[in-house]
């Protein structure tokens, strides 16, 4: 499995803490068959993001971790007017693996009603924003048709596993049930942020989708669709007589 979402550098966010964490973070997950982990620290008011200290801590975890799980560059951009002027001036300092899709966060108090504009402008300077864990987001939850409009023009949608458990509340996980039905999700990954509350591994989470709607999605939404961003492909696309941009 890829998991294109994470916190396992350490000190640099919210998430691993020390180099022995994040090691053992890195262990638990390649334990439960992820293969390679996208590192996607924070760019936020609380934690400025520095594309070089994150490329020279990702080598020294590569390092000390071994081949196994690979570490891929990457960032959470959180959507505001400063980090997207940096991102359309840098879109590689800020985009998976420096090719193209760009992880973004949007508030849990505030969407601006620019936000479809905000996202077209990135989508124009060749960018690919992946909207991360809306289901979390009371906000994103009571807008599906502005998420499903982000999507028909080129937006990509990423869940978080745990939600699937009930861990971030009912909501949340009737949100991810539902919008996997119309085919609005397109990545199921971690957040991982520790080892306890918010660890790595995605096992349980790929044997939910498998059981509730058959190996073919669980390999694409873990496995397929994420490789295409490791490699700066797009995503197939599903034709569908309900939504015709239904990525899959």
């Amino acid at each position: 499995m890829v998991d294109l979402h994470s916190h396992i550098l350490p000190g640099l966010d919210d998430g691993a803490r020390s180099m022995e964490e994040s090691l053992a973070m890195l262990r638990l997950a390649a334990g439960a068959g992820v293969t390679d982990m996208v590192a996607t620290t924070h760019a936020n008011d609380q934690f400025a993001f520095d594309p070089l200290v994150v490329a020279r801590t990702i080598a020294e975890v590569q390092q000390a971790c071994g081949e196994n799980p690979q570490i891929h560059y990457g960032c959470e951009l959180h959507l505001t007017p400063e980090n997207v002027a940096k991102a359309l001036r840098h879109p590689e300092q800020y985009s998976i693996g420096r090719r193209g899709y760009v992880l973004v966060e949007f508030s849990d108090f505030s969407i601006p009603a620019s936000a479809g504009q905000v996202l077209g402008q990135m989508l124009g300077a060749g960018m690919v924003p992946i909207v991360a864990h809306p289901e979390r987001n009371p906000l994103l939850r009571g807008r599906q048709r502005e998420l499903e409009k982000w999507i028909e023009n080129g937006c990509l949608v990423q869940v978080t596993g745990q939600s699937l458990s009930g861990r971030f509340g009912k909501e949340a996980r009737s949100a991810v049930l539902e919008w996997m039905k119309r085919g609005l999700v397109h990545f199921v990954a971690s957040d991982a942020h520790d080892l306890q509350h918010r660890p790595p591994g995605l096992e349980a989470a790929y044997r939910q989708v498998e059981a509730l709607f058959g190996e073919a999605m669980a390999r694409r939404l873990f496995l397929e669709n994420a490789r295409c961003v490791l490699d700066g492909r797009a995503l197939p696309v599903r034709e569908s007589s309900r939504k015709r941009f239904a990525f899959w």
